[in-house]
């Protein structure tokens, strides 16, 4: 397919899509939901070939020499089908706030004014590697009344249609327009390109992928964009920490799962605490081969764990996203030491703090500047679906429209409207 044929179909999409937003907008709960449920049913029947389906990009993949975490990434196993479907009841099963109108307040000239909830439109999603991210847009598209273009990673091409095709046939079944849910089915890449750039048809764009892949978008779109470029999260072990509690929650921020942008990357102790701590979290990363790059004062109080691989952390370490089995380490002085490191070095993605005392507990709240910020809980609690999102879209790190996990309502946005008897101003 040359450029301008290319270009030709992505207008001819968006123009669908825009049409398709229209009929979605309108849409009653009833039909919404049961195109959902009909997606849920429709994944469950179907999970050997969704798995065929993904097998053929696990294999091309591997033999392009795809690094583990990525491979992880790419993964449809019937689990990850099970935990969509699931995805897609509970968003049928969550109230719809689209029409939802709130703040409706009388004036003294005798009218009334409220916000009512509506759909954004067409938004256009970019993704790599994770095709459950294929249903988890098209579902929430769905239940917020939106029309959505998705265009996957080449990587994931197999798996990206065979789920497509399931959620246009949901579409179908429940009445609603098949172009509200629509797939680039071409793997070029200048795809991409005329997609961000046609403000005609596309209210906003959300990219989910690589910071490369972000970072681009954020420089050539047209569009505005809703996004994170990455998850350097941090967790701060405090000088009350239960050194239970810290011990497990660590272990699992950090190597529950190596992949997610949720994943701890970098570890702050209180140096009151950190003689008892390190030591004791160091063993449990040496046995899991995570690598340790620590200030001075860490790496002395790992010197003597057997096995633990230690390299003195670099600045650029304080900054770094690892998705890998690599942590940076350091030893503060206070809170206040703590804070001023994660609000300089981390993304703004998820940050927590373990600790006892409540008024240090509450400080971290306010004053880290993130879009997850966490007491005593692991970070790989920041999820749309954790949180009872029904799914997530994506995480933003922006603290315009939408932050931390967007689901619905991060896919709305609110006008407002004048209830009058006649009412004329004077």
């Amino acid at each position: 397919m040359n450029a301008p044929d290319l270009q030709a179909v992505i207008a001819r999409m968006g123009a669908s899509a825009r049409a398709a937003s229209a009929h979605m907008a309108a849409a009653p709960t009833a039909a919404k939901n049961r195109a959902l449920i009909a997606l849920a049913r429709l994944l469950r029947a179907d999970v050997d070939a969704l798995v065929r389906a993904n097998a053929l990009d696990l294999d091309a993949a591997t033999a392009a020499g795809t690094a583990g975490p990525l491979l992880d990434r790419l993964k449809l196993t019937p689990k990850i089908i099970e935990t969509v479907a699931e995805g897609c009841e509970q968003i049928a099963a969550m109230p719809d706030p689209i029409g939802e109108i709130t703040h409706l307040r009388q004036r003294p000239s005798g009218i009334s004014v409220g916000q009512m909830r509506v759909p954004l439109g067409v938004f256009g999603m970019i993704y790599e590697s994770r095709p459950n991210v294929t249903i988890e847009a098209a579902s929430l598209a769905i239940k917020s009344g939106n029309a959505c273009i998705l265009r996957g990673g080449s990587e994931a091409i197999h798996s990206n249609l065979a789920l497509w095709k399931l959620v246009q046939a949901a579409l179908a079944e429940a009445g609603l327009p098949r172009d509200a849910v629509q797939l680039v089915e071409t793997t070029d890449r200048a795809a991409v390109g005329h997609l961000i750039t046609s403000p005609e048809s596309v209210d906003v764009i959300i990219p989910r992928g690589g910071k490369g892949l972000i970072e681009r978008i954020s420089r050539e779109s047209k569009v505005p964009v809703i996004k994170h470029l990455d998850g350097n999260c941090h967790v701060y072990v405090d000088a009350s920490a239960d050194i239970a509690l810290a011990l497990k929650v660590t272990d699992n921020a950090k190597t529950q799962k190596y992949s997610p942008c949720n994943a701890a990357e970098s570890l702050l102790v209180h140096a009151a605490i950190a003689a008892e701590f390190l030591p004791r979290i160091g063993a449990v990363f040496a046995a899991k081969g995570v690598e340790m790059r620590g200030d001075a004062a860490s790496l002395a109080l790992l010197s003597h764990v057997p096995g633990a691989r230690r390299v003195p952390a670099t600045e650029q370490d304080w900054f770094e996203e690892y998705l890998a089995p690599i942590i940076s380490i350091a030893v503060v002085a206070d809170l206040d030491a703590a804070i001023a490191h994660i609000n300089r070095y981390s993304s703004h993605h998820t940050d927590a703090i373990l600790t006892e005392h409540h008024p240090s507990a509450m400080r971290f709240l306010r004053e880290v500047d993130s879009s997850s910020v966490m007491v005593n809980a692991s970070t790989r609690f920041a999820d749309g679906f954790e949180y009872g999102l029904g799914a997530e879209i994506g995480i933003s790190t922006d603290k315009l429209h939408a932050r931390g996990p967007v689901g619905l309502e991060g896919l709305t946005s609110l006008k407002w409207i004048v209830l009058g008897q006649g009412e004329v101003r004077t």
